[in-house]
């Protein structure tokens, strides 16, 4: 199974649907409450992931990966991280979830924020970097890595791109300008939490996958 065909572009399952649901419910909340703030960042600041030492909380390993960016420094809107974040769980992960079912997918796309989370704090105290992180970026990095896994040869057209790419060249693109842009850094992403979410994703479903094979 390389190549996945829309059968159902309409699909809208509800695992999906609730997660997209949840995370645009927070950041109308950040919208919100961040103004109580004169940094706008009032709530965005307790769900966040925070630095070890520097005001961590063991909760924010799971609630940052349900909020996003909601006002840039001069107090305006930011729209893009969880519009691009949104869309991209909507594409693909509908397809994850209609191939494995809504309590499989849940359990993968939690377990790759975690596992987002978990790399970047460990690179954070190795750095001694004390920058905070939001965004369900790591889970869905995890996403990616699982469709280009299932489906590498489905044909992605993607934004300045002229031709279409497939998805098993996309995926190994977007991992290698996170690493490119972790090392280089300064760009105020948090590419090793994308490079966790992805490695977390790889690792589950080769797992589930081999698991599978075996019966056959």
């Amino acid at each position: 199974m390389s190549n996945f065909r829309y059968t159902r572009p309409d699909s809208f399952p509800p695992i999906v649907k609730n997660l997209i649901i949840i995370n645009v419910i927070v950041w109308i909340a950040q919208l919100v409450m961040d103004r109580h703030d004169g940094s706008f960042s009032f709530l965005t600041s307790k769900l966040a992931l925070l630095p070890i030492g520097q005001g961590f909380q063991p909760y924010q390993i799971a609630t940052h990966m349900f909020a996003h960016a909601a006002y840039d420094p001069f107090g305006r809107i930011v729209f893009y991280h969880i519009a691009f974040n949104m869309l991209a769980l909507w594409m693909f992960g509908r397809i994850l979830e209609n191939t494995w079912g809504g309590k499989r997918f849940l359990i993968f796309y939690l377990s790759c924020g975690v596992g987002a989370a978990l790399v970047h704090l460990l690179v954070q105290f190795l750095r001694m970097d004390y920058s905070s992180a939001v965004g369900a970026s790591g889970a869905i990095m995890g996403v990616l890595v699982a469709f280009g896994y299932l489906f590498p040869n489905t044909e992605l057209y993607i934004m300045l791109i002229p031709i279409p790419v497939k998805a098993k060249w996309a995926v190994i693109g977007l991992a290698a300008l996170d690493i490119f842009g972790g090392f280089s850094g300064g760009d105020n992403v948090a590419h090793f939490a994308h490079l966790g979410g992805a490695l977390t994703g790889f690792i589950i479903v080769y797992i589930w996958n081999r698991n599978r094979k075996q019966f056959y």
